[in-house]
């Protein structure tokens, strides 16, 4: 797992965040939150991000990461489903 560090990142490579998105308004994980907001998941609070997150080299890793901190996961995500995303198509909005 790395903290990303964008100007450090090998861009031939293809990085894994867990991501998550509000599964409705003004949802318990990030009050205030449109449905549909997009977020990273925080690698120390587990909470709702956009910049400090983990990244990781496969998505196998990614899931192992997810499955490690689920139980933190589920009661700072309540009702939302993490999942492991492309990093670089995160970022452009396609996932």
């Amino acid at each position: 797992m790395q903290q990303p560090d964008f100007g450090n990142l090998d861009p031939r490579r293809t990085w894994w965040v867990p991501a998550v998105v509000a599964p409705e308004r003004d949802w318990a994980g990030a009050p205030g939150c449109r449905r549909g907001a997009r977020f990273l998941v925080d690698a120390d609070s587990l909470r709702p991000t956009r910049d400090h997150y983990p990244a990781f080299e496969s998505r196998s890793n990614c899931l192992e990461w997810i499955m490690a901190h689920r139980s933190g996961i589920v009661r700072s995500l309540p009702g939302a489903q993490v999942k492991p995303a492309n990093l670089a198509r995160w970022m452009l909005g396609l996932e």
